[in-house]
């Protein structure tokens, strides 16, 4: 379920990717635009995406291993700790399903993509707009993977309380693959149909967001009763 809810999110989640990825995905010039230049793209931000993903997953599991060598039951000190992070997952997807449903104002540094302080980035560009290198264009997928968005940040936080490594990494790379549907439509010159969706797109993915956010919370708070 958490799998199929992951892939559903960033699969959803086009109609968003039209306002932040949508111009950066076209700075790929057209002779650059076969599908193979697509492919290196999307390729590199799903790497990104799962390595993020199994980074949040290894930062649940290694704070729990510390807290219960610190003393104590390590087994109830991991049940704690993945109960915390449940809870505090839960809180950011609720935020951001309601940032993608419009009730409240989403923050302009997470509406519009900005990556330019990435170190490299410049560089890295030209030599995509400059006639789609495939090497550029796979590190411009790189890149483009730490860019601060909601749909992102609203996998990381279910990464989180996963509970491993594994688990994280997977639950990104599914969620990457979701996003990959629609960003070839962006590529391909069909942001127009993508575009007009959009509101659709962006109500589905905020009440997904926050479906998992409550049956976050719900787990956690069993567990605790």
């Amino acid at each position: 379920m958490d799998l199929y809810s992951l892939f559903l999110l960033g699969f959803l989640g086009t109609g968003h990717c039209i306002g932040m990825c949508g111009p950066l995905v076209l700075a790929i010039p057209t002779q650059a635009g076969r599908i193979s230049a697509h492919i290196f793209y999307n390729l590199g931000r799903i790497i990104t995406y799962t390595g993020v993903g199994a980074f949040m997953g290894g930062i649940g599991v290694g704070l729990s291993v510390l807290a219960g060598a610190a003393g104590g039951d390590p087994m109830a000190w991991i049940a704690r700790i993945q109960v915390a992070f449940s809870l505090v997952a839960s809180a950011m997807l609720l935020l951001l399903g309601l940032f993608r449903l419009g009730i409240l104002a989403e923050p302009d540094r997470m509406a519009i993509a900005s990556p330019a302080r990435i170190p490299g980035f410049r560089r890295v560009r030209e030599g995509v707009t400059g006639g789609g290198n495939p090497t550029a264009v796979f590190l411009f997928g790189l890149m483009m993977g730490f860019l601060p968005c909601g749909l992102s940040y609203a996998a990381f936080a279910r990464a989180l309380a996963c509970g491993g490594l594994l688990e994280g990494g997977l639950l990104l790379l599914v969620f990457g693959l979701g996003t990959v549907p629609g960003l070839f439509l962006i590529g391909t010159g069909a942001s127009g149909f993508v575009r007009r969706y959009r509101q659709i797109s962006d109500l589905l993915s905020g009440m997904l967001m926050i479906g998992i956010g409550v049956s976050l919370a719900a787990d956690a708070l069993q567990a605790i009763l």
